[in-house]
């Protein structure tokens, strides 16, 4: 042993280059080929740490960049008064706001020193299986108590009851808005806490549709720029044709902004629009993956436009959160709208029809009270939305004798009038015989005075079955295949006859027990037909 390798205090520093020495074929530790290898060596490492550590400084930069785009409002305005935290789900409150701020006047038109208004809400249910997710929207007209929300000088309003749901986006007359107070009204009308609060304003949602490349929509009518501005003298130019096309930025804007012109010219009918909207966009999203090629401009889009809670404000936590909603399918992402009926130009919530429906959610169980993989399904079948929906005892009714069996026999039900909730009483009626009922909705007419049976040449059995359940309905023979109830004016939602032994109950469609609430049928899902269900009356 040399005196330099006796110098060497820790031996083991020593084996591997003795073992590198004798694998080179001997030699000392001076061999020009050594000096040679680690010359080689030490540009390769300096690379990869220089990659390391730009990759590092770039992914410091990008999330320091999405955060910056990122607003939170101020979590103080949130009432200390809150339901109980959810034990299964989660719920998010999605705002759409046309203030005026940031650029927004540009696309949404008004007066850049108006105050922020909401003019889309809807409540978003995630199922704990991270599988299932209900929206329920809430038009802005719904009459409403709005409690006590918190001004700019720190003060607390009074509680307002009977007054319209979009003013409390309004209370404060800030130009951007007053989330809290939206989401305490939220809170107090469902009896649901909301987890987090999302706010798109008009510039993101353009933003947001052209990195997308445009989204599919489909119209039920020519539109024209009367539709869109009800003020105008005339109709103007012709804005989008009927049928399908794909839309994107400004025209984006307008398809989920038009209200006039189409139906009965009501935010309902809007709102059964803008749920098609977000059910394309959905599946926009979804169809291209979620690749970081894809998400990256998706993200700067969103964090550029959004408005959140607290618990949402950065980047790491909202993209965790949009993560945790990928395995969401389309066909079990439902939109709904609250139970409600015409109160004058305003609308009223239907009770109890709106309080089963809070109270499947609050159980993490699907308004139709079917199975979402969590276990909670066919539990109570509760009454939910979608244009009135409508729970209701659908007992053996007071005074009648006679059992109704509708075992083996089909039936679509349709609401022709314009009383919420008629389709959904009757299908509920109907299944607590055995009848099958394979959908709930609308008829194209909405001025029928009398309930009418129309059966196909091969269903006039099923249509005698029916007849019992609905006295003085007229039963009207039509070519084609078929058996369809169709609602009308004389129908009190009243049960008439007794189910035959055996028959009560989810009948034979097995989707759920009576009380469904025409959500259950009538609800669109994230990959319906884009031109199904635009409107309303």
């Amino acid at each position: 042993m040399t005196t330099d390798q006796q110098a060497t205090p820790p031996r083991h520093g020593r084996r591997k280059p003795h073992r590198a020495r004798r694998r080179a074929g001997g030699g000392n530790g001076r061999h020009p080929g050594r000096r040679r290898g680690r010359g080689r060596l030490r540009p390769v490492l300096a690379t990869c740490l220089a990659v390391v550590v730009l990759a590092t400084a770039g992914a410091g930069w990008l999330y320091l960049r999405l955060t910056g785009n990122i607003d939170t409002f101020d979590a103080d305005g949130i009432s200390d008064d809150r339901p109980a935290a959810a034990t299964k789900g989660e719920n998010v409150l999605v705002i759409g706001s046309d203030a005026r701020t940031g650029g927004n006047a540009d696309l949404g038109g008004g007066d850049k020193g108006d105050i922020g208004r909401s003019d889309t809400a809807l409540l978003l249910h995630v199922y704990a299986d991270r599988r299932h997710a209900v929206a329920v929207s809430i038009p802005r007209d719904t009459l409403v108590t709005i409690p006590p929300c918190r001004l700019p000088d720190g003060t607390w309003t009074e509680e307002r009851p009977d007054t319209m749901f979009n003013a409390a986006y309004s209370v404060g007359q800030r130009a951007e808005g007053n989330p809290a107070c939206t989401q305490n009204t939220v809170e107090k009308l469902s009896g649901l806490r909301v987890d987090h609060t999302v706010v798109v304003d008009f510039q993101g949602f353009a933003s947001l549709t052209d990195v997308v490349g445009g989204v599919e929509v489909c119209l039920p009518q020519d539109v024209y720029q009367r539709d869109l501005n009800p003020n105008r003298a005339t109709r103007g130019d012709k804005l989008f044709d009927k049928g399908v096309q794909n839309v994107s930025g400004q025209r984006a804007l307008d398809y989920v902004r038009i209200r006039h012109g189409i139906g009965d010219g009501s935010d309902i009918g809007r709102i059964k629009r803008q749920q098609a909207f977000m059910s394309a966009l959905l599946k926009k999203i979804k169809d291209d993956g979620f690749t970081p090629t894809r998400l990256l401009p998706l993200a700067e889009a969103a964090t550029g436009s959004l408005t959140v809670d607290p618990g949402l404000g950065s980047a790491d936590k909202l993209l965790k959160f949009a993560m945790s909603l990928k395995d969401v399918d389309l066909h079990n992402t439902r939109f709904v709208t609250i139970p409600w009926r015409y109160a004058g130009d305003r609308v009223a919530v239907v009770e109890p029809d709106a309080g089963d429906l809070w109270a499947s959610l609050r159980n993490d169980r699907a308004p139709d009270g079917s199975d979402t993989g969590t276990g909670t399904g066919t539990g109570s079948g509760s009454g939910s939305g979608g244009g009135g929906g409508g729970s209701g005892d659908h007992g053996s009714g007071e005074g009648t004798t006679h059992e109704v069996s509708g075992r083996g026999v089909a039936v679509a039900v349709r609401n022709g009038t314009h009383t919420s909730g008629l389709a959904a009483r009757a299908a509920g009626t109907l299944r607590d015989h055995g009848f099958t009922v394979t959908a709930t909705g609308n008829a194209d007419r909405r001025d029928h005075a009398t309930t009418v049976i129309q059966y196909g040449p091969a269903h006039k059995d099923g249509a005698g079955a029916l007849a019992p359940l609905f006295p003085g309905a007229r039963l009207e023979p039509v070519a084609g295949d078929g058996l369809v109830l169709v609602m009308g004016g004389d129908y009190t939602g009243d049960a008439v006859g007794t189910p035959a032994s055996g028959e009560s109950g989810a009948g034979e469609s097995g989707a759920g027990e009576s009380g469904a609430g025409e959500a259950s049928g009538d609800a669109r899902t994230a990959d319906a037909d884009p031109c199904s269900d635009l409107s309303y009356g």
